[in-house]
């Protein structure tokens, strides 16, 4: 009997213990079910601590597809692109540039063929926006693209866009360039008073048509004693040298507009360094552009349009629709009306001009011929 009895006191302990687990945890399931429950909008507001702070977002990532009409390395396509990233600062972007390189391949097939490779890189890497430069790339590349998802905003296009299906667009808007004719021919007359016959000399590229209409639909704001006596549109190199020889004599100015497609014997296209040296070489006529890199290559003056304030302006209005979300349909499409007075002192001096100082102060002057 001895040995037994230790035995069963020692079940009753077991037995004990485990009822008294068991209405322990029945008091703490019934407390928990009366207790009052959190509603959702409770268990996800923030804890009031000032050391707990709400996690930042990452910030938006974006891509940007910019077609150029021309090519890189050049000053006017280089301040499109540099001015459009500075609107851009302070976001994450991601760049790609595709290079129509249209001034030097010009032909019909050429442009053709490269506009279709943008559309297949586009196609492949699906930027969140695409910034087209200057009309070749909106007149082969970006009509095509009129009322897609994919907003564009443009630079520098010289055309009536209308005339590339842009006006009541939903996805496309940008900023016009316009040549700054009347100040560039009262700068002319500033450094020559006695300039009264000028022509215009320019290449067979499209864009210069609309540009010529536009010219002379100004020609009555010009000054009374200035009359533009012939706009000469030429074909060749060879074409081009004979009508400024004729312009010898019989007018006292010449102001050029495109002078990258005149072809050589071969066809090709001659590059803008070598017309540009040719004219230093051989024209002693006064001559204007509308462009600072034709001012920097030798031509004597012009009230430029900034291929910069161009990209800035552009990236503005791109700005707005990648980080606030608006309408490209919501911006108008108007020109930048800065225009910036610049004097080649160096071509002046070669063609025995000599500008007032109160001309030179109100200019960018440039001292130097570019080398041969």
């Amino acid at each position: 009997m001895s040995d037994t009895k230790p035995s069963f006191n020692n079940k009753k302990v077991v037995i004990f213990a485990v009822l008294l687990l068991i209405v322990c945890v029945g008091a703490i399931l019934f407390l928990g079910d009366t207790a009052p429950k959190k509603s959702r909008a409770e268990i996800s507001k923030p804890i009031d601590d000032p050391l707990v702070r709400e996690p930042i977002q990452p910030a938006n990532k974006f891509k940007v597809l910019h077609v150029m009409s021309y090519h890189s390395p050049w000053k006017w396509t280089d301040d499109q692109l540099q001015g459009f990233k500075e609107a851009l600062h302070g976001l994450d972007v991601q760049y790609e540039v595709f290079q129509m390189d249209t001034k030097r391949q010009s032909s019909e097939q050429c442009r053709l063929k490269v506009a279709a490779e943008a559309g297949e890189f586009m196609e492949a890497w699906k930027p969140d926006l695409v910034f087209t430069s200057d009309d070749d790339a909106q007149l082969y590349f970006a009509k095509h693209y009129i009322d897609t998802d994919t907003p564009f905003v443009f630079c520098a296009v010289n055309a009536d866009p209308a005339e590339y299906g842009f006006v009541g667009s939903k996805n496309i808007t940008g900023v016009l360039e316009r040549m700054h004719f009347i100040q560039t021919v009262r700068l002319l007359k500033q450094i020559v008073p006695s300039v009264q016959g000028i022509a215009i000399v320019t290449d067979t590229g499209k864009m210069w048509d609309p540009m010529i209409k536009r010219l002379k639909q100004n020609e009555c704001r010009l000054p009374e004693d200035v009359e533009i006596t012939d706009y000469y549109v030429v074909d060749t190199f060879e074409q081009f040298k004979e009508t400024v020889r004729n312009c010898e004599g019989s007018v006292d100015a010449l102001g050029f507009l495109g002078v990258f497609e005149f072809k050589d014997e071969d066809g090709s296209n001659v590059p803008l360094e070598r017309v540009q040296s040719w004219i230093v070489e051989n024209s002693m006529l006064p001559d204007f552009a509308f462009w600072k890199d034709r001012v920097d290559k030798g031509i004597l003056c012009a009230v430029t349009v900034s291929g910069f304030d161009q990209g800035r302006a552009a990236g503005e209005i791109a700005r707005g629709i990648l980080l606030e979300g608006r309408s490209p349909a919501g911006y108008r499409m108007k020109s930048t009306e800065k225009g910036i007075p610049v004097i080649n002192l160096a071509r002046a001096k070669k063609l025995n001009l000599s500008p007032t100082s109160s001309v030179l102060l109100t200019a960018e002057v440039i001292t130097e011929l570019p080398e041969r």
